[in-house]
């Protein structure tokens, strides 16, 4: 179906964003269904400037696909390319001892509303658009084909889960078969596990492989102190490396369980302890108790999933980097991490800084990180993830 954009609108697109908001839309077909083909044409010339996917449920009405003046066919091989395409762009990450990585990352991989995590021989799909179901049999044999697994398992976002367009099943395997829902894996030389059937996500967080390790080789020796731990991966990369002590902190008493079961995994000789219930609540008993550690990790979930809620987690990131200072030992290390794509990165490293020159020791950043190479970024939004290294001086 062919669509004309509002100026701004084609705009955005002309500037490779992969997103079309309806109220950029300016004509379209009337009879227009979740999952049709959109061509993007110029306001004055006619020109093709972007094909995208129509989605009728989201204020996101068109995800493009391909942002480009020159034609394209949108079929089976088009797709297959650009699996081939995203699988090479992580040979580097093949070629370290890992066998887990995101092979797809939604529209920094050209494939918006959809992510394909891969953990040993289980490719794990995640669907968070309707957009993807007329193509989805093509998709899944190419990502088959190319990542060489042995079993596929669907995963479905809520709002996929209620829908009755389909007859998918969340945590169904559709390829292969699944002895334990709980998968082995390895990154960079050390054991996890992932519940790939009815874990967060697609059961685990592979975008902070690379500060794991990091912190992991900074551990030898030290204390360490894990908030919002999750699976534990900070945890286990610091005991897999030596730490003397390690403490996973989380809401969840299951995460700490999956924590404590992928220590397990590996060889590790220092003390796995756990503390489960609200962060900023468990970090001030800490400081009343006159805890410290080496190296402190805080690593929370989303502060800010909409605009309007922004100001609110620069409040809470402030609050977590004055906590985690207290909790720093004399010449230890603080990390700091976000994942709110809305709290940009500059944002973020400025709000650090400025909190911790509030406090009364000296300190020096280190070192700011990004995403890893298997989530490649194509668009501002795409770039959520940063954490910040700061070494006490005194």
């Amino acid at each position: 179906m062919a669509v004309k954009l509002s100026s701004k609108g084609e705009q955005s697109v002309v500037k490779g964003h992969p997103w079309v908001f309806s109220n950029s839309i300016v004509k379209l077909n009337d009879s227009a269904r979740t999952g049709d083909l959109a061509i993007i044409f110029s306001k004055n010339k006619n020109k093709v400037i972007g094909i995208g996917l129509y989605d009728a449920k989201s204020p996101i009405r068109i995800k493009i696909i391909h942002n480009a003046e020159t034609k394209a066919d949108i079929n089976a091989d088009f797709f297959h390319q650009k699996i081939k395409s995203a699988f090479e762009k992580r040979s580097e990450l093949l070629q370290s001892n890992s066998n887990s990585y995101r092979l797809l990352f939604g529209e920094n991989d050209g494939f918006p509303g959809l992510i394909a995590d891969v953990y040993s021989s289980v490719l794990v799909v995640k669907l968070y658009s309707e957009i993807w179901l007329p193509y989805l049999e093509s998709i899944l044999n190419s990502l088959k084909q190319v990542s060489k697994v042995e079993t596929v398992v669907i995963r479905l976002s809520r709002n996929i889960q209620n829908s009755k367009n389909h007859n998918l099943e969340d945590g169904k395997v559709i390829y292969g078969t699944l002895e334990n829902e709980v998968v082995e894996f390895i990154e960079y030389g050390v054991k996890f596990s992932a519940n790939v059937i009815k874990g967060h996500k697609t059961g685990y967080f592979l975008d902070h492989r690379h500060n794991r390790k990091r912190v992991g080789e900074l551990s030898n020796n030290k204390t360490v102190l894990d908030v919002f731990s999750y699976a534990g991966g900070f945890s286990v990369h610091a005991l897999a490396n030596g730490a003397t002590e390690v403490t996973s902190m989380d809401i969840s008493k299951q995460a700490l369980e999956l924590a404590i079961e992928n220590g397990k995994l590996n060889d590790y000789s220092g003390i796995h302890k756990t503390i489960a219930g609200d962060a900023f609540s468990e970090m001030k008993n800490l400081i009343k108790r006159g805890k410290r550690f080496d190296i402190v990790v805080i690593d929370p979930p989303s502060f800010a999933k909409q605009r309007s809620e922004v100001n609110l987690a620069k409040k809470k990131y402030a609050q977590l980097a004055e906590l985690g200072e207290k909790l720093t030992a004399k010449k230890g290390l603080l990390v700091l991490a976000s994942c709110s794509s809305r709290v940009l990165a500059q944002s973020f490293f400025d709000l650090n800084n400025r909190v911790l020159n509030e406090q009364s020791r000296l300190f020096e950043t280190v070192l700011k990180t990004q995403h890893d190479v298997d989530h490649p970024i194509s668009f501002p939004e795409g770039a959520y993830l940063k954490c910040g290294y700061y070494r006490f001086l005194e």
